[in-house]
């Protein structure tokens, strides 16, 4: 952040509306990437089972819903029961027709994920606010419920099924560093996607909706082909979201695993980390999952300790208040904050 953009000239369109158009803003970039691909030589395994497995998942979750609330403005309490769609579809793909390589069984999922998001986005084309929650509040129950039926979880007795095993081009994965760099380039990909389809025409069209959907309308935008667009790309993402916690983190397929609280815990990190914010996503999905922790260990590091329920209702506590103040204060969430920062680090140490 400690640099100036001076001196970096661009001599076309395309590399003025690249990606990133500051040369330091790349070298930093590939300097992440690398060091992510280090991380999980350098760590235990608890860390990446505990900690980084659930951030990169968590993350590609609020990218999902980031989408769908944040930039095409249209409210989702169901995005656990999308999630769950993906991961038992993904299941019953993989059961039903055992040739099926898990990657394509793991696509396929997140498009039927897609067109259940499509299908409970439809009253979406005449509804808004609170009653779009409502209504995807109802999504949530529906799908939790009907995942449950016997025939979707193979006749189990107990509702809890195992997951199978990932063999992906010979490359079996089945350990904790194996789960982390599959996870590691799924949410490169989808990261990268995402933050090029917010960039584009379609993109463009979404937060046209978010700000004033009459208006877009009056100028050519066409609401329910956009709306349906933005349910589609969310629930797909949400649902490979899904087929990853169920895969790499939990090891096996439970639908009261994919509750309304996911669906909070989700809408809490695109709060947080920022509405219609890629990077928001990520940092609102690192606050979520380090926050538990620390509550966790850091009290009884200091010869404070604390019971569980304590540490639970002190949790809520923590999340509600931060809700309300990012809700008040920076609609933006810790994104914005993060861009002050490199605005005035930018101009540092002049005042102009």
């Amino acid at each position: 952040m400690l640099y100036r953009e001076s001196g970096q000239f661009k001599t076309t369109y395309a590399a003025d509306q690249a990606m990133l158009p500051i040369r330091q803003d790349q070298i930093f970039l590939a300097l992440v990437i690398l060091v992510a691909i280090a991380i999980p030589f350098l760590v235990s395994n608890y860390v990446i089972q505990a900690l980084l497995l659930p951030f990169l998942i968590y993350s590609v979750a609020a990218i999902g819903l980031n989408i769908l609330v944040g930039y095409c403005g249209q409210i989702s309490l169901g995005t656990g029961g999308f999630m769950a769609v993906g991961a038992f579809a993904a299941w019953n793909l993989l059961a039903r027709i055992p040739e099926m390589p898990p990657l394509v069984a793991f696509v396929l999922a997140g498009l039927i994920a897609a067109g259940t998001g499509v299908l409970f986005g439809l009253p979406a084309l005449r509804i808004k606010g609170f009653y779009l929650a409502v209504t995807t509040l109802a999504a949530q129950f529906f799908l939790i419920w009907l995942l449950q039926r016997p025939w979707f979880v193979g006749y189990s007795p107990t509702g809890v099924i195992s997951a199978q095993t990932i063999e992906i081009l010979g490359w079996r994965i089945d350990t904790p560093v194996d789960r982390y760099l599959f996870a590691l380039a799924v949410v490169i990909i989808i990261a990268l996607a995402a933050k090029n389809l917010v960039r584009s025409a379609t993109g463009r069209k979404w937060m046209a909706i978010r700000d004033m959907d009459v208006a877009a309308e009056i100028i050519g935008i066409r609401p329910m082909p956009t709306k349906l667009k933005a349910f589609a790309v969310s629930s797909f993402i949400v649902g490979i979201a899904g087929v990853l916690w169920a895969y790499l983190y939990l090891g096996q397929l439970e639908a009261e695993a994919f509750d309304i609280y996911t669906s909070f815990d989700v809408l809490f990190m695109v709060i947080i980390g920022g509405l219609g914010s890629i990077l928001g996503s990520f940092l609102g999905a690192a606050f979520v999952v380090i926050v538990p922790i620390i509550l966790n260990t850091v009290p009884s590091a200091i010869g404070l300790p604390l019971g569980t329920a304590m540490i639970s209702y002190i949790e809520i506590f923590i999340f509600g208040s931060l809700i309300i103040f990012f809700l008040i204060v920076e609609p933006h969430g810790l994104a914005r904050l993060w861009s002050i920062a490199k605005q005035k680090l930018r101009l540092w140490p002049f005042p102009y």
